[in-house]
């Protein structure tokens, strides 16, 4: 097991950040860490670093308690935080090579690693460039290559694709999933769902400092009772017909805006024809179809609820 965290407690004054939270992240692994603002992501990741102290409980990384002073364990974590953390008067090749030197001291083994670095996150153009002269994109790809320079077993990554546009989104995607498949253990946090879907083998969503889901993506939509959605494009519908639709056998909610109608079925129901018929006998004018399974973002909000958080 590559992180073990039991009954671990976080308070802030009154403020329980963390209540009793297990967290195990498996060898090999891209582990998703999903919450909503205010559930624990960081403090957890902070706790996990030795960063914060906490209440109660027992953090372990690479099978060996995690404290402050753990250097040996410490020297095999790659971090990436959601803000992005490299010095102004330093250019790219020497941001990465002065991350990569708190961990590796060989200067010739540490030269041969921020050039791989380099050509990892695809800034061999700009190696000579002051971050001020990076676009967002740009940016980010130092911030990763900064942390992950000298190769460690595990990396946590907390957000690392904000406000990037979809070229760069798809590149940092792409390394992550490269990282791991060259033997690295990811944790990775994000508010983009359909990120975390597409490169975590297994998720934990968090809400008020608890895991409250845990699993892969297949076995998280299993949990909750939606499944497939139908949308229709059929103008003109009438609330006697969309009242008659909302008490049909399986029907979980039906929404409509004039001229889209939308309606989610109860888990492992296909409505799609029994609809599509019921509005032809209707007479509705039926124009485009869409159909979409679940989603991991329904999984969030059907658990979390879709009340704003501060």
């Amino acid at each position: 097991m590559i992180i073990t965290v039991k009954d671990l407690v976080k308070r802030y004054g009154t403020l329980t950040a963390l209540d009793h939270l297990d967290l195990e992240v498996h060898e090999g692994e891209i582990f998703g860490l999903l919450g909503p603002n205010g559930s624990g992501k960081t403090t957890a990741i902070n706790c996990i670093l030795a960063l914060l102290k906490f209440d109660q409980g027992t953090i372990e990384v690479f099978g060996q308690p995690m404290a402050p002073d753990a250097y040996d364990l410490k020297r095999n974590i790659g971090v990436v935080m959601q803000n992005v953390a490299v010095f102004d008067e330093l250019t790219v090749q020497d941001n990465i090579d002065y991350f990569c030197g708190l961990y590796v001291s060989d200067r010739i083994k540490r030269r041969a690693l921020v050039d791989e670095a380099i050509d990892f996150v695809g800034l061999q153009d700009f190696r000579r460039f002051y971050p001020k002269k990076l676009s967002g994109g740009l940016l980010r790809r130092l911030n990763i290559a900064c942390g992950i320079a000298h190769k460690p077993r595990l990396i946590i990554m907390d957000e690392p694709t904000v406000a990037v546009d979809p070229q760069s989104r798809n590149n940092i995607l792409e390394g992550i999933r490269q990282l791991n498949r060259n033997g690295a253990t990811v944790l990775y946090t994000s508010h983009y769902m359909e990120e975390v879907e597409l490169i975590c083998s297994r998720i934990n969503i968090l809400d008020k400092g608890k895991v409250i889901a845990s699993g892969t993506k297949e076995q998280l939509k299993a949990q909750i009772d939606i499944g497939e959605r139908v949308t229709v494009e059929s103008p003109g519908l009438g609330e006697v017909l969309l009242g008659q639709l909302k008490v049909r056998p399986h029907v979980a909610s039906v929404t409509y805006d004039g001229t889209w109608l939308a309606v989610r079925f109860a888990r492992g129901q296909n409505g799609l024809v029994d609809l599509l018929d019921f509005l032809k006998t209707e007479g509705a004018t039926l124009g485009r179809v869409h159909t979409e399974l679940p989603t991991l973002n329904d999984v969030f909000l059907e658990l979390t609820g879709k009340e704003l958080r501060d």
